[in-house]
């Protein structure tokens, strides 16, 4: 490898290493607002240990948590990631970030039907501040573009586990009489079509931000691509369109 090569290569290999540092950081703050949110709600002197862990937000953070470690031993040890871990990074920044906004709109409307919550300290890390951080670390990468784009069949495969969650949460809620967030019952919503139009809503909301997600990180990837294969010293012209790699099958 020449000086020269050398030098292009080195800010983005301590780029990727720093961004495996932010997501095992990232992983180490999701662990303790976990831990931090079961202390709190066992201090329900009714509340059902097993209903914490129905919480799509608690699954799905207990999901990033997974991804980021290994999204993070990937940035520190391989020069790249797969293209399967970019699409399970786009899964997982999605599902923390849905958790994030639902939580802020039943935060925000408890008011409006007289109905005090409290948020401490570990909701405020869960929904706010590592959905924030998930979404800082996702678009770094998507600029580095290092990896892969992420591939458009990442907007359906996100439906797969809140549907299968939507289901076993209706079959659950039926037998225990419990549902972790009101619009999935069907006393507080008016009736199954409630139910039905919220759960909609929901699957909605999950594949408009995936779209947006990947429509970025595929912009972002033909844009870095298209700066490095323009030569050095040329002027400055509207770069050309890059064909992206053909899927692995």
């Amino acid at each position: 490898m020449s000086a020269r090569e050398h030098g292009a290569v080195a800010p983005a290999v301590r780029a990727r290493r720093f961004l495996g540092a932010f997501r095992l950081a990232i992983a180490v703050l999701e662990v303790v607002a976990l831990i931090g949110n079961f202390q709190y709600v066992l201090s329900f002197r009714l509340f059902a240990t097993q209903n914490f862990f129905s919480y799509f937000t608690i699954q799905s953070a207990f999901f990033a948590v997974v991804v980021l470690v290994v999204a993070g031993a990937y940035a520190l040890l391989a020069p790249r990631d797969p293209t399967w871990l970019g699409v399970v990074r786009t899964i997982a920044t999605v599902y923390v970030v849905v958790s994030g906004i639902v939580f802020a709109l039943i935060v925000s409307q408890a008011s409006t039907f007289d109905y005090r919550m409290e948020v401490p300290w570990s909701d405020t890390l869960l929904h706010f501040v590592v959905p924030t951080l998930v979404l800082v670390g996702w678009t770094t990468d998507s600029v580095l573009a290092v990896n892969p784009p992420v591939p458009w069949s990442t907007v359906a495969w996100v439906l797969a586990y809140p549907s299968a969650w939507l289901v076993f949460t209706q079959v659950r809620g039926a037998d225990v009489g419990w549902y972790p967030y009101f619009f999935l019952d069907e006393s507080q919503v008016g009736g199954w079509v409630g139910v039905l139009i919220g759960c909609l809503v929901c699957l909605v909301i999950f594949v408009a931000i995936t779209a947006v997600l990947v429509a970025v990180n595929r912009r972002l990837w033909r844009m870095a691509a298209a700066r490095r294969a323009a030569p050095r010293g040329t002027r400055r012209r509207r770069a050309p369109r890059v064909d992206e790699p053909a899927p692995r099958r």
